[in-house]
């Protein structure tokens, strides 16, 4: 439709596009943000209603144009998030307030941590609030409403108090009072119900990162969060035949994310596994550097009653706020292509120093994408195998496609790769539909990883196509034109279950990912001849320049000048006076005559001046007798040079007998070059040729949309 809109207004007049617009614009607003919502509601649950999320979402977005002036759009999230977080605490503690403020008078000269057990046991949350003011209570004074909200924000137990703080939000409460906004930002928040009766926990998760999208509309891809369906499709994958935690009674167990933004991995896991069985528990841990993102997910942890302490700040590269901890799931969606130079002295350190008893034993990537540090990290959270922890660890992540092939053999993105292949971690990779991120279109994957492979799966590595697998949004949200709904996740679930091949799926030994890189030499044969063309390229080489080139200072550096020129003017008279049209094959000859002249010319030539000379009286001769070193071997040419990837599951020797030797007899293998390497290149094992149309039929085609297209237009026009 778009398309069709597009051709509409290049072809009607300006009269005709204004009214079109109009009617277009009209048919907009009348539909299209209703359909949104009510999508949004449908889909992001799977399937399960988000009761008000629109009227929420449109709520708060409304208070946030009413800071339009003072701030600037980019900077509403400073205010809408942390008074947003405010409002909800709010409500958690609304219904037992009174009873807190009578208990907090009994205790308030204990120590504030004992104080604090007995007033969360009152307030039933893992915080509590003792100052006399609410969001309503506010209100009632707006000549000192700055001091009063500081006061209550100050009334906040600890950890909530430390969760606002965060936010930095002193200079906006001094900011909004300056310009007449923090009442009026205040008594709209009072008129929104968050408690997590009317909004549920994953609601609100979704509500926080709905803002932040709008917030940061320009973001670099995985800078905030995931979309949740491909969260779903994640969890699918992840708990794929783990009938314990699914069937055991009471069963707790571990969900770790080392980018936890504002905790929506925690969530959409926690609420698959409480589906599937009601009494499991899976408990969170997470870390975020992104102070906003943090403060969120650590108020969603707190008003869940779960452990605060649970969310860490601080960059998980340089700083592990869990270092001795593993954990029995991992999610994770780091930054796609993310440069780590601001850590790079930390990760550095710890791989040189700690090798593979720190995080990043296996290798570096390149500066400019950190992607692989990340699952490097997550694998060593990974509990270990053994008679206590029989199931190992699992872990899901997503990556975009720099993981699966960038870097050469040897390089630290091969070497990662080698490691995590070898050690028989990687379990399957699912590529993604593109277009299914808010700002990004690029094309992105799920690894799955693995510490305890079934016996089926060992030394197998499955690969999933699950590209074709979405649909197709009514409206674009940033750069997600494409979404999954529960028919695609679970089908994509089966093909990945069934471990079968197919079109859709290809199963491969690990070693059908490595290779060996090996270096083919071929002889360098040079012609040598003595004339003026060839004189006059010595005066381009290095070690003949140098000679009237002086680092000394003074008369030393004046003599050596004079010593140089003279030693210049002595090798190009000798030259001169040896051109002929002889043409020499051999070099070894040629340096023999050459050594003969200088030495009863009395002129002495190091090693490095001679290397000159004769490379300025050499051409390249594939006539010309092979160069052989001091021990009589061939000597390479280094225009010659090439390399061939040999794969791990063939002989070197009976591939380049085979492939090589045929085309270039005289070619040998550098022994001394071989280099082992890993890559997925994954779109090649799902490539399908498609055979190019014929032209008259695209053209009939062009001409039959063209009339179609025409008569649209006059139906519109009347």
């Amino acid at each position: 439709m778009a398309a069709t809109i597009m051709l509409f207004f290049m072809i009607i007049d300006n009269n005709s596009q204004n009214l079109l617009e109009s009617y277009i614009l009209g048919l907009l607003h009348a539909g299209v943000f209703l359909w949104y919502y009510r999508r949004r509601e449908e889909s992001f649950l799977g399937g399960k209603p988000m009761v008000n999320f629109n009227d929420k979402v449109n709520f708060i977005w409304s208070i946030a144009e009413l800071l339009r002036g003072p701030y600037k759009s980019e900077d509403y999230g400073k205010v809408i998030l942390p008074m947003a977080v405010l409002r909800r605490f709010d409500c958690v503690l609304e219904e037992t307030k009174e009873e807190v403020l009578v208990e907090y008078e009994k205790y308030k000269n204990l120590p504030g941590e004992s104080r604090d057990e007995i007033l969360n046991r009152v307030s039933k949350q893992k915080f509590n609030n003792v100052s006399k003011y609410t969001f309503q209570k506010l209100l009632s004074d707006s000549d000192n409403i700055a001091d009063n909200l500081r006061d209550y924000i100050n009334g906040f137990s600890r950890t909530a108090r430390d969760i606002i703080d965060y936010f930095n939000f002193d200079t906006h409460i001094e900011k909004m009072e300056r310009n007449d906004l923090l009442y009026l930002v205040v008594k709209r928040f009072s008129e929104i119900d968050l408690h997590p009766d009317v909004v549920s926990n994953i609601e609100m998760g979704y509500i926080f990162e709905e803002l932040i999208r709008r917030f940061n509309e320009h973001a670099e891809a995985g800078d905030h969060y995931t979309p949740r369906e491909v969260i779903r499709l994640m969890c699918h994958l992840l708990f794929i035949n783990d009938n314990e935690i699914f069937t055991t009674q009471g069963i707790t167990k571990t969900l770790y994310d080392p980018c936890a933004g504002t905790g929506g991995m925690g969530s959409v896991a926690s609420e698959y596994i409480r589906d599937h069985n009601p009494s499991a528990s899976l408990k969170f841990f997470g870390q975020e550097f992104n102070e906003e993102s943090y403060a969120i997910c650590k108020a969603d942890i707190l008003i869940k009653g779960e452990e605060a302490k649970n969310i860490a700040f601080g960059n998980t590269l340089s700083n592990d706020q869990f270092p001795n901890q593993k954990f029995d799931y991992l999610l994770s969606n780091p930054p796609f292509g993310v440069e780590w130079k601001p850590v790079k002295k930390a990760v550095t350190d710890e791989h040189e120093n700690q090798g593979y008893n720190g995080r990043f034993g296996a290798g570096l990537p390149r500066i400019n994408d950190g992607q692989l540090l990340f699952l490097q990290h997550l694998v060593s959270k990974m509990k270990p195998v053994s008679d206590e922890n029989p199931n190992g660890s699992r872990l899901a992540i997503v990556f975009n496609g720099s993981p699966l092939f960038t870097g050469d053999a040897g390089s630290g993105e091969s070497n990662i790769r080698k490691y995590f292949i070898e050690n028989d971690l990687v379990e399957g990779i699912v590529a993604l539909p593109d277009q299914l991120f808010y700002n990004t279109g690029i094309s992105t994957y799920v690894w799955i990883l693995t510490n305890n492979k079934p016996n089926y799966r060992k030394g197998k590595i499955q690969l999933v196509d699950g590209t074709k697998f979405y649909k197709k949004m009514k409206k674009n949200l940033g750069q997600k034109r494409h979404e999954l709904d529960d028919s695609h996740i679970n089908k994509i679930t089966q093909i990945y279950g069934e471990f079968k091949e197919n079109e859709f799926s290809k199963i491969f030994d690990n070693e059908d990912f490595g290779y060996r890189k090996v270096t083919i030499e071929r002889p360098l044969r040079l012609n040598f001849k003595v004339d003026n063309e060839r004189i006059n390229k010595l005066h381009e080489e290095r070690a003949f320049q140098n000679l009237v080139n002086t680092r000394k200072k003074g008369e030393a550096g004046v003599k050596e000048v004079e010593e140089g020129t003279e030693l210049q003017q002595s090798i190009l008279e000798l030259l001169y006076n040896l051109q002929s049209e002889e043409l020499y094959k051999n070099r070894e000859s040629f340096e023999k005559k050459l050594n003969k002249t200088f030495k009863e010319a009395n002129i002495k030539l190091s090693a490095t001046l001679k290397k000159a000379i004769l490379s300025a009286l050499s051409e390249k001769d594939e006539t010309a007798a092979i160069c052989l070193d001091k021990k009589g071997n061939p000597e390479p040419d280094p225009d010659l040079r090439d390399t061939e990837n040999i794969p791990l599951k063939e002989d070197i020797y009976n591939y380049f007998e085979r492939e090589v030797k045929p085309h270039v007899p005289e070619a040998w293998i550098d022994e001394t070059s071989i280099k082992v390497g890993y890559e997925i290149p994954f779109t090649r094992y799902f490539y399908k040729y498609t055979e190019i149309r014929d032209s008259e039929e695209i053209a009939k085609e062009i001409r039959e949309l063209e009339e179609s297209i025409l008569k649209k237009i006059k139906r519109v026009m009347g």
